[in-house]
């Protein structure tokens, strides 16, 4: 097991975690590094980069080193592409879009960039990433078929075959932006058949959205948006204190 993976597993065990999720195209270098230590100050597990299509390597990498200077927990980059790799980073989520009905984004992109990844000693966490509707435009660029909101035992069977084919993760996606995070009843039927570790994210905007995830299940919540649009504020800090409220903090 990896260190990064070690370090979640560990964290795990004592309740659900927050990521923050930071787009290097909009917040990158030493503004990026504010915004993380900011989080992370607040109670934030981990810091993933990513959210843009066509993040160039440069900036990648040179947000992935500010971010790095700046926090001591795992930064973890959120792939568009395999432009999306650098060794400044600590893991990759190594992720296929399961409902995709592209191949290049459930196999093909991973295959290109697996010898690379080896290479610069970046470590693979392997994700089943599922979008669910509306998906917003991670579902338009990943050519995804959304679960819709009301079909749980579709979620749940995306996610099961995840966990079959040995995946360590399961992240349900709502999309960057989304009205309203993934339904409670979804998370609640994913995590009723689920054994490995179940992210949710996309649309999450306050503490109590945050606290009827967590209690449907919620291992992990990803907030980006809610930064972008309103900073460190109190929407941010109503999310984390769900967080750390959850797990006996």
């Amino acid at each position: 097991m990896g260190r990064v993976l070690q370090y979640l597993t560990e964290r795990l065990r004592r309740g659900p975690l927050h990521m923050t999720l930071i787009d290097p195209d909009k917040r990158g270098g030493q503004m990026a590094a504010k915004v993380a230590s900011a989080a992370v100050a607040l109670g934030s597990d981990a810091i993933m980069l990513g959210g843009s299509t066509g993040i160039s390597q440069e900036k990648m990498g040179e947000t992935a080193r500010a971010v790095k200077s700046a926090v001591s927990v795992p930064t973890i980059i959120f792939p568009e592409g395999p432009a999306s790799i650098t060794a400044a980073a600590d893991a990759i989520y190594f992720m296929s879009l399961l409902n995709s009905r592209s191949v290049d984004h459930v196999i093909r992109m991973q295959a290109h960039s697996a010898l690379e990844i080896q290479r610069i000693g970046l470590e693979p966490v392997s994700l089943g990433y599922i979008i669910v509707a509306p998906g917003m435009r991670v579902g338009e660029v990943g050519q995804a078929d959304p679960v819709p909101r009301e079909n749980v035992a579709l979620a749940q069977s995306y996610a099961l075959a995840a966990e079959f084919l040995g995946m360590q993760l399961v992240y349900l996606e709502a999309g960057s932006g989304a009205p309203a995070p993934v339904p409670v009843e979804m998370v609640r039927g994913v995590r009723r058949v689920l054994r490995i570790p179940l992210i949710v994210g996309g649309g999450i905007r306050s503490g109590p959205e945050a606290k009827a995830l967590l209690a449907a299940g919620a291992q992990i919540l990803v907030t980006g948006t809610v930064t972008e649009q309103e900073g460190i504020g109190p929407a941010f800090e109503g999310i984390l204190s769900e967080v750390r409220h959850a797990r006996g903090e």
